[in-house]
């Protein structure tokens, strides 16, 4: 345990080997959704909730399970909790329920989450494996909830429509709104803006790696200047 570093597996999650980004799994509901940014946040809240969970099951049973049965095991702990989100989200965000539709049940069939469970959970502790579970959650939601802001914003002039549908009556005032006047962008919100959003976010994450690369390279070389001069 003590030699697991968990603010490598964050940043990982979280950044580096961001699923959406680097691996480009879960582009399904990636780019179905993100027509606004509470749907990302949605359906990217109840993928990490299921990440999460499925994570701390499988690392917790890893012991157990015999190698010719690993896969089915682990769709069937995921199915489990994909249906209890699904519930819950019935339940407690019908509304938003409603409009995520289809989706939610198809978080079974999210590669994320079945990676994940094969490649790390099932080979770590249950510490490393909610941490993992947890920061590439968040890394997938993040995406989501980006990429929706740009294609309603660009394509309907608002920011955090329907927000009351995910976090209640208090959140009816936190709609911006650029007015009525504003004509907005149909390819936005049409799967090609999807895909040119995801695209411009790829090209972001790419140049910022870039650059803290080089920036990393000229604090190397500098040192050994710095050091003959002590």
């Amino acid at each position: 345990m003590a030699d697991i570093d968990y603010k490598r597996i964050t940043l990982d999650g979280l950044w580096h080997n961001n699923q959406a980004l680097v691996a480009l799994l879960g582009l399904c509901p990636l780019m179905a959704v993100t027509n606004t940014a509470v749907n990302g946040l949605g359906l990217g809240l109840a993928t990490t909730a299921v990440l999460l969970m499925s994570n701390v099951t499988v690392s917790g049973i890893r012991h157990w399970v015999r190698a010719e049965v690993r896969l089915p095991v682990f769709v069937m702990i995921i199915a489990s909790f994909v249906t209890s989100v699904e519930l819950m989200m019935n339940a407690w965000f019908h509304e938003l329920y409603r409009i995520l539709g289809i989706f939610i049940p198809l978080i079974v069939t999210n590669c994320t989450i079945i990676g994940r469970a094969e490649a790390f959970a099932s080979r770590n502790p249950v510490g490393a494996s909610a941490v993992d579970g947890l920061a590439m959650g968040l890394g997938s939601t993040a995406v989501l909830a980006t990429l929706g802001a740009m294609r309603e914003f660009i394509g309907q002039g608002t920011l955090l429509a329907g927000a009351h549908l995910l976090f209640g009556d208090v959140a009816r005032g936190w709609e911006f709104s650029l007015g009525d006047n504003y004509q907005g962008l149909l390819l936005a919100i049409l799967p090609p803006g999807a895909f040119m959003g995801l695209g411009f976010l790829i090209a972001t994450k790419n140049i910022l790696n870039k650059r803290a690369s080089r920036s990393a390279q000229k604090a190397a070389q500098s040192m050994p200047a710095q050091a003959a001069e002590a």
